[in-house]
């Protein structure tokens, strides 16, 4: 499902050239090489999704988790997920942060939560995995996503963000800041490992974050 929205109060971001950035590599050969490998990895990840897909039914819920985020230029669209959370998520969320000042300072820093209530046991599995970003290939293959590039931040964030980076690029399922500080570091960090990336992207620099994420997810180190 594509559901692009322009953002009306997008960030100047300076494009020069009406926006078009040079590298053979960032306009179309980045875009080719990823579909390519979804495509070859198809017969293993789309089986794979079906079973977790399966598991997270059990609990009578819909295991499909769909939600909105901005894209490249301010673009909104929606992304996939195998859901690894409780079905009233939001409310119990709510409730929890009500309850809890420290969880609330926690969410507040970083938009997540280290013990956090409303995640399934198979959801927990699936986060330690990154199995639950699996769908997320969809999005690649219809052009909102990367598999590598900035990690996508949900609309309600946007105010949160004080870099232009992000904007230049399509969001990815892993990055340099899924590799490197994970879910150890600000919200606001992101634009440093942003800016990085966007800096120095190359064919050679997404092929050893593939690779690191690899290593990753073997150590189940998500969450």
């Amino acid at each position: 499902m594509t559901d692009f929205t322009p953002d009306l109060a997008l960030p100047d971001m300076g494009f020069p050239d009406g926006g078009k950035e040079r590298g053979f590599y960032r306009n179309g050969a980045k875009r080719g090489f990823e579909v390519l490998l979804v495509l070859l990895t198809a017969p293993v990840t789309l089986p794979l999704i079906l079973l977790m897909a399966l598991l997270v039914a059990c609990d009578g819920g819909n295991p499909f988790f769909v939600q909105k985020r901005v894209g490249r230029k301010g673009q909104v669209f929606h992304i996939w997920k195998l859901r690894s959370m409780v079905v009233d998520a939001e409310h119990r969320l709510s409730a929890h942060l009500e309850q809890d000042a420290e969880a609330r300072i926690q969410w507040a820093s970083t938009q997540k939560l280290k013990q956090d209530p409303r995640v399934t046991p198979v959801g927990r599995l699936l986060r330690k995995t990154s199995m639950d970003e699996l769908p997320q290939l969809l999005n690649v293959l219809n052009g909102t996503m990367s598999l590598v590039g900035p990690r996508p931040m949900m609309v309600e964030q946007r105010g949160m963000y004080c870099g232009q980076a992000y904007y230049r690029l399509r969001p990815g399922i892993t990055g340099l800041w899924q590799i490197s500080a994970r879910n150890e570091s600000e919200f606001v960090a992101r634009v440093r490992y942003d800016e990085e990336y966007h800096r120095d992207l190359s064919g050679w620099l997404d092929l050893k974050i593939l690779a690191r994420t690899v290593v990753v997810v073997l150590r189940g180190t998500g969450y």
